[in-house]
C-alpha cells in the first residue's frame, strides 16, 4: 500500500464510524467473526475495510467486501481508491459481472455478492482471503444469505483462521450475532442530520407519477438543495421523467439511476450536480444504502418497491410492486440528511407508515430457488440443512428448484450434481439458460444460443413503448442485429436504449461464445429459436387451445394469453419463455414459434403414448382413446380398437358408485325379481339382501361380471336380473317362484302382476267383477301373507282396498255397488256376489 495509511485518512476525513475502530479492531483480534452497526453516513463502508487492512491477523491477505449492487461496488471502489491518491486496481478493486479491475497488488477486492458464490465454487476454502466483510446485510440478497452460509461452512471445516465481519444500518443484530457464533456487536454513531418528515396521500398507481411530479415541482420552489426521488422500477422513472419535462425551473437537471443504465449515466446521476445547478435524481431503490448522491437534501418517496414473488406452485417468479418496509422507509429518508438537515416527502399518510412491516422480506424466502440449488449443489451441498442460515429456504421452493434441476439433467436422484450441472454452474446465467447453452452448443447452433441468452439477461427494450407489444423474441433479435427502423412491429423504439441494449448484448454474448469457445459469430439455423427457448424453459411449451385468439394451454396444464393480435397468436405451438404467474391465464411477454417437427424430434424422450379409458358424461359412454402427448399437451389422439377390459370396467364400477344403483337400468323383470327377493329376505334370512346400500357395497361381486363386454351402464338393462338370479342357490330359484310367484292368477284367468315393492304388504289390482265368488283373500309365501287387494271399477279406477275379501263380500261391496251401478249401468252388479260367476265382460255381451 503506497498511499496513506487509515490513521492519515481519518484524521483528513474523520467520520463518525472510525471511533468504532478500535473497538471493531479489538473484535476481530481475539474473535473470527464481529457484527457491526452502523447508521447511513457513518462511513463504515468506506473506512472499515483500509482501517483493517494491516491487522497482524490478516498479514498479506486480502478483504473481500461484498456489495449488493454493481453500482455500489464501482462507486465504493472508486470513494477508497480516491482515499488512498491510487487508481482503481491498485490497492483497491472490484469484480462485478462483466467488468473486473483488480492488479497484482490489489488487497481489497470490492465484489458483488453473485461473484462471491462463484469464488467459492472455484475455490471453497476461498485461500488467499483473510477477511470476508457482508456490507449492507440487511437487504438480505439471496446471494448474500448463501454466501454467508457457505463461507461460515469453510471457516467451520478447513479455514479457522478466516474473518467474518456483516455490516448493516438497520439489522436483528442478536439474531445475526447468534448465528455468527456469539460474535460480539459493535455500534457506531451516524453522521445524519436532522430530516423533517412530512406524510401525505397515497395516490393510486394510475396516478402514482403524476402526483410524484407535482411533488418533484412543489419540493424545488418549497425547498433548497438536490432531490432525490424513490420509484419503484424503470418504467415509473420514464414516466415521471416525461411529466417533468418542461415543467422544471432553468438550471435544474433530471437524472435518472437504475441498473439498467449506463455506467456514465450512473455516475453522472451520482455526482454533484454544475456549480448554479440544482438536480432531480430518479432513483429506483439502489440509492437505498451504500451511495452517497452529493448534494441531495431533499428526499421524495413513493412507499413502493419492486419485488421478486416465486410462487411455488406455478414454479414462476414475477416482479410485483409492493409497499415497502419501515427499515427501507428510515433508510430513504436518511438520504435527506447526509450533509445537513434536510425533509422527506412521504406518500403515504403517517396511519398507514405504523402498520408497515419493519423489515422487508428476505429475498430467499420469495425468490427462484433454481439457481441457489446450482450453486449449492456446485459447491457440494445437496441439502440446505446441512449449513447454518439466518432463515432458512421454504422446503416446497426448495424441492420446486430441484425438480427444474432434475428436469435440466443438472442433479441427480440423490441431489448430487451431475457434470453437465457441473458445467451449467460456472456459466453466469440462471440453470435454465445456461443449459440451453450447453445443449446449444452439442446441435451446433451454440452461436445464435449466446445471442438469445444476452437478449433474455437484459431488460426488454420494447416494454413499456406506445401502443401493443409484440411478445416474439425473434423481433427483438432482429432489430438489436440491423441498424435499420427504429419501428419494430408497429412499436416505436427509443434508440438510445437499443443501442446501449445492443452494445451491452453483444458484450455478454460475445463473453459466452468465448467462456463456451465458441469461435464463429455467425447465427446457425439448425435449430429454431423456439426451440431454443424450448430448452432453457421445457416446462413453458404450450399449445394452441383454437380460434386464433392466442390463448394456449402450457405443458403443465396452467394456461397462457396474448393480450392482442400477434404473429404468435396462429402459431400452433410456442414457447412462453417470460410470463406472469397467474396459474389459470398467465400473460405472456416473450415467446418464440415452436415447430411441431423440432418439439418432437428433441423432445422424443419426454412424448409417451398412454391408452385413455374415460367416461363421457354427455354421450353416457366409456370412450377408449390412445394418446400421443407431453405434459397436458396433446400431440395426436385416436380411438383405440381393443380397449383394456378391465380398465373399462373400473371406469364403469366407478360412474356407478357415483350416481348409485338406483341410475342402473332396471328393467320390469329386474326390479320385479329384486323386490320378490327382498319379500323373501325378510322373512328367511338366508336370503340375499338386495338393497341398494348393499348391491352399492358389492358391486365387484355382482355387477362387475357383466361388465367384460359392454361400454355404457345403459347395455346393462337385459342383464340385471340374470346378475340377481346369480346370487341364489338352486333351490331359491325354485323357492323364489313358489313363495314369491310373480303373477296372481285370477278366476277368470288374468294374469295380475303382484307388486312386492312393500315387502311387508304385496299387492294386487283387479277389476271387481273378476273377483266375483273368491271368499278367500289370495296370499303368498305359501299362504301365509295375505296380499292387499286393491279392487278396481270397470274403467280401473281404485274403488276399494282390503285385505279381506270375505268380509267386503258382505258388508262395503253393497255401497260400492250402489255407487258403481249408476256410472256403470251396462255391467253386472249382483245381488250376491259370492254366488256370481267372475267376468272381465258386461252384461249385454255376457248375454
Amino acid at each position: 500500500m503506497t498511499g496513506p495509511r487509515y490513521s492519515e485518512i481519518a484524521a483528513a476525513a474523520r467520520l463518525p464510524v472510525d471511533d468504532a475502530i478500535p473497538a471493531l479492531r479489538a473484535a476481530l483480534a481475539s474473535s473470527s467473526n464481529a457484527v457491526l452497526q452502523a447508521p447511513p453516513g457513518a462511513g463504515k463502508t468506506t473506512h472499515v475495510p483500509i482501517a483493517l487492512l494491516h491487522e497482524p491477523w490478516i498479514a498479506d491477505s486480502r478483504i473481500l467486501l461484498l456489495e449488493p449492487r454493481r453500482v455500489a461496488a464501482r462507486a465504493v471502489t472508486h470513494r477508497m481508491a480516491h482515499l488512498l491518491g491510487e487508481r482503481v486496481g491498485e490497492t483497491v478493486g472490484y469484480r462485478i459481472r462483466r467488468d473486473t479491475r483488480v492488479g497484482p497488488a490489489t488487497r481489497i477486492e470490492v465484489v458483488t455478492e453473485g461473484v462471491l458464490m462463484r469464488m467459492l465454487q472455484t475455490d471453497p476454502t476461498l485461500e488467499g482471503i483473510g477477511l470476508v466483510v457482508f456490507d449492507e446485510f440487511h437487504e438480505r440478497s439471496i446471494h448474500a444469505d448463501s454466501g454467508l452460509a457457505l463461507v461460515l461452512q469453510s471457516q467451520r471445516l478447513v479455514r479457522p483462521d478466516l474473518r467474518i465481519l456483516v455490516m448493516s444500518a438497520t439489522l436483528d443484530v442478536a439474531r445475526i450475532a447468534s448465528l455468527l457464533g456469539e460474535a460480539p456487536v459493535i455500534a457506531s454513531a451516524g453522521r445524519e442530520h436532522s430530516v423533517q418528515v412530512v406524510y401525505g396521500v397515497r395516490p393510486d398507481m394510475h396516478s402514482m407519477a403524476a402526483a410524484v411530479a407535482n411533488r418533484v415541482i412543489r419540493a424545488l420552489a418549497d425547498d433548497d438543495g438536490d432531490v432525490l426521488v424513490f420509484l419503484p422500477g424503470g418504467a415509473e422513472i420514464r414516466r415521471v421523467a416525461s411529466l417533468l419535462e418542461g415543467r422544471v425551473p432553468d438550471r435544474v437537471s433530471v437524472e435518472r439511476l437504475h441498473g439498467d443504465l449506463s455506467q456514465q449515466a450512473q455516475d453522472t446521476a451520482l455526482t454533484a450536480a454544475r456549480s448554479g445547478w440544482r438536480k432531480v435524481v430518479l432513483s429506483t431503490p439502489i440509492a437505498e444504502t451504500s451511495l452517497t448522491i452529493e448534494g441531495v437534501t431533499v428526499v421524495i418517496d413513493s412507499g413502493l418497491v419492486r419485488e421478486p414473488q416465486f410462487s411455488a406452485r406455478t414454479g414462476m417468479s414475477r416482479l410485483e410492486t409492493v409497499r415497502i418496509s419501515r427499515a427501507s422507509a428510515d433508510q430513504r429518508a436518511g438520504r435527506a440528511g447526509r450533509v445537513r438537515p434536510g425533509k422527506c416527502y412521504r406518500l403515504w399518510p403517517e396511519s398507514e407508515h405504523l402498520h408497515l412491516k419493519a423489515h422487508s422480506t428476505p429475498e430467499i424466502l420469495q425468490a427462484d430457488l433454481a439457481p441457489l440449488v446450482l450453486q449449492l449443489a456446485a459447491a457440494g451441498v445437496g441439502d440446505p440443512a446441512e449449513l447454518a442460515w439466518l432463515d432458512p429456504p421454504h422446503s416446497a421452493a426448495w424441492a420446486r428448484g430441484t425438480q427444474l434441476l432434475s428436469i435440466l439433467g443438472a442433479v441427480g436422484p440423490s441431489g448430487r450434481i451431475t457434470p453437465h450441472g457441473a458445467a451449467m454452474a460456472v456459466l453466469p446465467a440462471h440453470p435454465r439458460i445456461a443449459h440451453m447453452l450447453l445443449q446449444a452448443e452439442a446441435l451446433g447452433a451454440g452461436a445464435v444460443a449466446c445471442d438469445v441468452a444476452a437478449l433474455l439477461g437484459e431488460r426488454d427494450f420494447l416494454r413499456g413503448v406506445s401502443g401493443p407489444t409484440d411478445a416474439d423474441i425473434e423481433l427483438r433479435l432482429a432489430a438489436l442485429r440491423s441498424d435499420s427502423s427504429h419501428v419494430v412491429h408497429g412499436a416505436q423504439v427509443d434508440h438510445t436504449l437499443r443501442r446501449r441494449i445492443r452494445s451491452e448484448s453483444a458484450a455478454l454474448s460475445a463473453a459466452l461464445r468465448g467462456q463456451l469457445g465458441i469461435r464463429s459469430t455467425a447465427a446457425a439455423d439448425r435449430i429454431g429459436v423456439g426451440m431454443l427457448l424450448a430448452l432453457a424453459y421445457p416446462d413453458r411449451i404450450a399449445q394452441s387451445r383454437g380460434g386464433g385468439e392466442g390463448r394456449f394451454l402450457l405443458r403443465g396444464g396452467g394456461g397462457a394469453t396474448l393480450t392482442h393480435a400477434q404473429g404468435l397468436t396462429t402459431s400452433e405451438f410456442i414457447v412462453a419463455a417470460e410470463l406472469d404467474g397467474d396459474v389459470r391465464s398467465g400473460r405472456i411477454y416473450l415467446g418464440a414459434t415452436l415447430d411441431r417437427a423440432d418439439l418432437e424430434r428433441y423432445f422424443a424422450d419426454e412424448i409417451e403414448t398412454e391408452d385413455i379409458v374415460a367416461w363421457d358424461a354427455s354421450a353416457r359412454v366409456v370412450r377408449a382413446m390412445s394418446r400421443r402427448r407431453i405434459g397436458a399437451i396433446i400431440l395426436k389422439e385416436w380411438r383405440s380398437a381393443n380397449p383394456d377390459r378391465s380398465a373399462v370396467t373400473t371406469v364403469l364400477l366407478e360412474v356407478i358408485r357415483k350416481q348409485g344403483v338406483g341410475a342402473l337400468p332396471w328393467s320390469n323383470r329386474a326390479m320385479s325379481m329384486r323386490q320378490r327377493i327382498s319379500f323373501l329376505r325378510a322373512r328367511r334370512d338366508e336370503w340375499p339382501d338386495t338393497s341398494d346400500q348393499i348391491l352399492h357395497d358389492t358391486l365387484d361381486q355382482w355387477l362387475a361380471p357383466l361388465l367384460t363386454n359392454v361400454m355404457s351402464p345403459d347395455e346393462l338393462a337385459g342383464a340385471l336380473g340374470d346378475a340377481l338370479l346369480d346370487r341364489l342357490s338352486w333351490k331359491q330359484r325354485a323357492d323364489l317362484d313358489r313363495f314369491a310367484p310373480v303373477h296372481y292368477v285370477a278366476p277368470t284367468g288374468t294374469r295380475v302382476r303382484i307388486d312386492y315393492s312393500s315387502p311387508e304388504a304385496p299387492s294386487i289390482a283387479i277389476r271387481l267383477q273378476e273377483m266375483f265368488g273368491v271368499v278367500e283373500t289370495p296370499a303368498v309365501d305359501d299362504g301365509r301373507v295375505a296380499l292387499t287387494v286393491e279392487l278396481l271399477s270397470p274403467g280401473r279406477q281404485p274403488v276399494q282396498i282390503t285385505r279381506d275379501l270375505a268380509g267386503f263380500w258382505k258388508g262395503s261391496y253393497f255401497e260400492v255397488r250402489k255407487q258403481l251401478r249408476g256410472q256403470y249401468p251396462k255391467h253386472l252388479w249382483p245381488d250376491d256376489p259370492l254366488v256370481a260367476t267372475p267376468t272381465t265382460r258386461a252384461r249385454q255381451r255376457m248375454k
